[in-house]
């Protein structure tokens, strides 16, 4: 490949990269709701995957037997690809996932939503 192609190309990735941009997120192992337990990080993406554009946030419950509750745990803040929705990670921890695409560090850990939700059992009116 001769200067000029690299050249061309160089400038072609440059102006992909201005036009699809790049998203940073921060990052943090383990936020126990009112501080990262380690120091908080940022990690970037870029934007080209249409499920890779958004940070990462992870809530994790685990499961109270006596009460029937799901209490919070911890938060995990990333960069990994996304994709929302709740899963159960072993037999009493909950993973509730959320996604972020509008501004960059969108996953901030001091305007997550109330983490605590109250549980309504099926025999009781959710009303």
């Amino acid at each position: 490949m001769d200067l000029r192609m690299f050249q061309l190309l160089l400038g072609i990735f440059t102006v992909f990269l201005m036009h699809e941009g790049i998203r940073f997120c921060n990052k943090c192992d383990h936020y126990d709701g009112f501080k990262c337990m380690k120091t908080m990080k940022s990690c970037w993406k870029i934007n080209t995957m249409r499920k890779n554009r958004s940070c990462r946030t992870d809530h994790f419950y685990f499961s109270d037997r006596l009460t029937g509750r799901y209490l919070y745990r911890h938060t995990k803040l990333s960069c990994e690809p996304c994709e929302e929705g709740m899963s159960q990670v072993f037999h009493d921890l909950l993973r509730e996932t959320f996604c972020c695409t509008y501004n960059d560090r969108c996953n901030n850990p001091d305007e997550i939503s109330d983490t605590t939700k109250e549980y309504v059992s099926l025999d009781h009116d959710r009303h």
